[in-house]
């Protein structure tokens, strides 16, 4: 899939007018802007008239580019989720498509490196929500799970080579996980899959481990620790073991 919005009509063959480049060219400093102000004030203050202050311009001038703080919230969030889905991208396809457990460990690793680097994004849209806002599903449904996308190729992927884990490590049983799951793979995103339940649900415990270790780094839920990258190698491993069977297994 597309790892960028849709198209719009600035993106038309002919280069845009002086016009739609100044208009662009404001748009991008205002989300720099906003996401200074996520670093030094988080998501919950964020203010149009702040932002507007610090770009030099009047308060009511920013509305011609953005119509609310929840308007300038969900380009946030959409700009975050493609970041993070096509630096996860970049390194998942670097790997050769039969190196299932590389497949995996370079998504893991992918998605560390750009929490680290932008921690404030990755609170963003994995964090706590945002008081009395609500992102739209219409447009925030694709990006945030363009990575997931990913993940379901790859457990398709482990399934067709026959290098599944065994369910009965996990303690998932078929009929507990087709009634807590099941409804889940009517989604498009397994339309051209053949997992089932119990897959599905290795695959969801793999990502929560996986999502969690990364998590409990960013926001220092540990503590200080000794040697943060081998405890991620370790809680890295522990996922992929989830979802894909060592060879000769």
């Amino acid at each position: 899939m597309e790892l960028h919005p849709p198209a719009t009509d600035t993106d038309a063959t002919r280069p845009p007018g002086k016009r739609a480049r100044n208009r662009l060219a404001v748009e991008a400093e205002i989300l720099r802007v906003a996401r200074e102000h996520l670093a030094s004030d988080g998501a919950a203050a964020l203010s149009l008239r702040a932002v507007a202050r610090d770009l030099g311009m009047v308060s009511s001038g920013i509305y011609r580019y953005v119509e609310s703080r929840d308007e300038l919230l969900t380009r946030l969030i959409v700009d975050s989720y493609w970041s993070l889905a096509t630096a996860v991208r970049a390194a998942h396809d670097a790997i050769p498509a039969d190196d299932l457990d590389a497949r995996w460990d370079a998504i893991g690793r992918a998605l560390r490196a750009w929490a680290l680097a932008r921690p404030h994004d990755f609170a963003l849209i994995y964090g706590s929500p945002v008081p009395d806002y609500e992102a739209p599903a219409e447009r925030t449904e694709e990006p945030g799970t363009a990575v997931i996308v990913l993940l379901v190729a790859l457990l398709d992927d482990v399934r067709r080579a026959a290098r599944l884990a065994d369910p009965d490590r996990l303690g998932i049983v078929a009929p507990r996980a087709e009634a807590v799951v099941g409804t889940l793979l009517d989604a498009p995103m397994f339309a051209s899959t053949r997992l089932d339940a119990v897959t599905l649900t290795q695959g969801l415990a793999a990502w929560t481990l996986l999502l969690g270790a990364v998590t409990s780094e960013v926001f220092a839920q540990l503590g200080p620790l000794p040697d943060g990258n081998a405890l991620f190698e370790c809680l890295l491993a522990a996922s992929r073991r989830c979802v894909i069977a060592p060879v000769g297994d």
